[in-house]
């Protein structure tokens, strides 16, 4: 019994990092799925400013839920008689919390701050993925906002 156990164990670990590592990115050439036929309002303008971000990782709450199996099973294992039932308890809320914060940092992104003075004098900011691009200050570039305010800057 105790074999399947963590073998269980191991299965749900390995899901939550495979499905944490599903996520879109958030980059000038990614675009969601919903984002694919969507009509994008296209301005020009010229960069005054770039500056290095880090976006946020994720919480889908498969970091959480990992955690807490992991914690209650290992607080399963500490615990015995009538104090296992609080271990158990007790791992599974302090592995949520861990398992969460875990979940956060394996899936934050170094991301870029772009400010674009537009052609009709308006500035603005984007943050985005930082996927590479290299956009240097001066730089002619394209801005494409959706009717949501979801915008990017691309070349």
């Amino acid at each position: 019994m105790r074999g399947n156990r963590w073998k269980t164990v191991g299965g749900v670990a390995v899901a939550a990092i495979v499905l944490s590592g599903c996520v879109p990115g958030l980059g000038a050439g990614s675009y969601s799925r919903p984002e694919a036929r969507r009509v994008m309002d296209v301005q020009y303008g010229v960069i005054e400013g770039v500056r290095p971000v880090r976006l946020e990782g994720t919480q889908s709450g498969a970091g959480a839920i990992t955690g807490a199996v992991l914690g209650g099973v290992a607080g399963n294992t500490v615990g015995g008689g009538r104090g296992r039932v609080a271990t158990t308890t007790l791992g599974a809320a302090a592995g949520a919390v861990a398992g969460q914060a875990v979940e956060g940092l394996i899936t934050a992104k170094p991301g870029v701050e772009v400010t674009v003075r537009l052609d009709n004098g308006r500035v603005v900011a984007v943050t985005q993925e930082d996927e590479g691009e290299g956009f240097r200050v001066g730089e002619r570039v394209r801005l494409t906002q959706d009717r949501y305010g979801n915008a990017r800057v691309s070349r």
